[in-house]
């Protein structure tokens, strides 16, 4: 993979194909073609990357995994994740960040190939389940920063609130039919054929990401070390308390909250309403996110009013912890992806204004590392802690957590008064 700068021709074609006046309307921005591309690829991955997290977890458990077992399957991935994630942003501001999205995808076709092969064929175990997770997280991480700073290279800056939006719109609206396709394809065909279908959107998604015409470059900026990379985006990180407070507040969401969902949820649920309510209480979570993005393309929230919304995230694992009806747990997981989707438009919005495009994957690997760097030690530790204190008693103490952080964060003037850019 080359580290040379783009071409000077290719600079003047980036600049003439996202300046122009943009086209009235919230929807404008799909009238920009690259835009078009980049949504059809993350809203592919997103649709398979719903199904793996139900399919995966029955796997486990169809082994005979506890769910301390499926703790270490998923905290695997996540712990990857962590550790690559930096060098994707470092990566994502030195070469194309199409390679980067087109790579990763290509290869995460392979790995979850892998994986569907082995749960069908029986040959699957736990430990080689958290060995190519930990691999599939790697590849994963990779892409993760250069796809985030790519929405700002395919529209022009007066469209990008919309754009962000209208991407997590898209990603959300598909994930809503992966959730529920994948508790229907657990219950039918089992989780290895559901994992295949995941391997199959990220060859799609491989697809759209190579149609891009967006060259990225870094134009008389010296070559450095990657570690002067990476601290140059930790100063300008450092830089905005709004930024890093944020990231605080979500390394305690994270820490609580991913056992919850991945290691307690399909206990909790699928042994009281059946595996498939599960699936679709997860559905019920991502159209939270739908009503949230769809929202958020006609309204423009302040950081603010995000963080206010964020303290809804409780209302999921409360929820499951206080109530033995279906009702009351599908509206908590609606609540929880309303106000996170709400939050995640202003936050992502935020950065996108307020940081340079030269450093903006670095900056984005590190709100990634910054907000998941705690959730492998929360998805290890949730299995024992919870059979300790009880289930019931843990969601209710995960709640608070989140909730209340949410709540603690306002009190910061740099977060109540960040204003969004016309």
């Amino acid at each position: 993979m080359s580290l040379t700068t783009t071409s000077v021709s290719q600079r003047i074609r980036r600049v003439t194909t996202v300046q122009p006046a943009a086209p009235a309307g919230r929807l404008a921005p799909l009238r920009h073609r690259d835009f078009r591309w980049l949504v059809a690829g993350t809203a592919t991955s997103s649709l398979g990357n719903a199904i793996t997290p139900v399919a995966l977890a029955f796997g486990v458990l169809d082994l005979g995994g506890s769910p301390t077992d499926l703790g270490v399957v998923v905290g695997a991935f996540a712990l990857a994740e962590v550790v690559t994630v930096l060098l994707g942003g470092v990566l994502g501001d030195r070469v194309s960040r199409k390679i980067m999205m087109e790579g990763s995808a290509a290869a995460c076709t392979m790995t979850q190939g892998l994986v569907a092969v082995l749960l069908i064929g029986g040959w699957a175990t736990i430990p080689t389940l958290a060995l190519i997770g930990a691999v599939n997280g790697c590849l994963g991480a990779l892409s993760q920063p250069s796809s985030a700073a790519m929405t700002r290279l395919t529209v022009p800056a007066e469209l990008l609130g919309s754009a962000v939006a209208l991407r997590g719109l898209l990603q959300t609206s598909t994930a809503v039919v992966g959730f529920s396709l994948g508790g229907v394809l657990v219950a039918a065909v089992g989780p290895g054929w559901a994992i295949a279908v995941d391997a199959a959107t990220f060859a799609i998604a491989a697809t759209c990401f190579s149609r891009l015409q967006v060259p990225h470059s870094r134009p008389g900026t010296a070559r450095t070390s990657l570690l002067a990379d990476l601290a140059e985006g930790f100063r300008e990180v450092m830089r905005h308390a709004w930024l890093w407070l944020l990231i605080g507040q979500a390394m305690l969401y994270h820490l609580v909250y991913g056992g919850a969902q991945a290691v307690l949820g399909p206990v909790v649920v699928g042994e009281t309403f059946g595996r498939s309510l599960w699936g679709v209480a997860l559905s019920a979570l991502m159209a939270g996110f739908v009503v949230g993005g769809a929202v958020c393309v006609r309204w423009r929230p302040r950081l603010a009013v995000g963080t206010l919304l964020l303290s809804l995230t409780a209302a999921f694992p409360l929820a499951m912890a206080l109530s033995d009806h279906v009702a009351p747990i599908l509206l908590g997981a609606f609540l929880h992806g309303f106000g996170l989707q709400v939050f995640d438009v202003a936050w992502e919005v935020s950065i996108q204004e307020q940081v340079a495009e030269d450093k903006l994957a670095r900056v984005f690997s590190l709100d990634m590392v910054g907000s998941f760097v705690a959730r492998p030690l929360g998805l290890v530790l949730t299995g024992p802690v919870a059979e300790v204190v009880g289930y019931d008693r843990w969601l209710v103490v995960v709640g608070c957590v989140m909730g209340g952080s949410a709540l603690l964060a306002l009190l910061s003037r740099d977060v109540r008064r960040l204003e969004r850019r016309t």
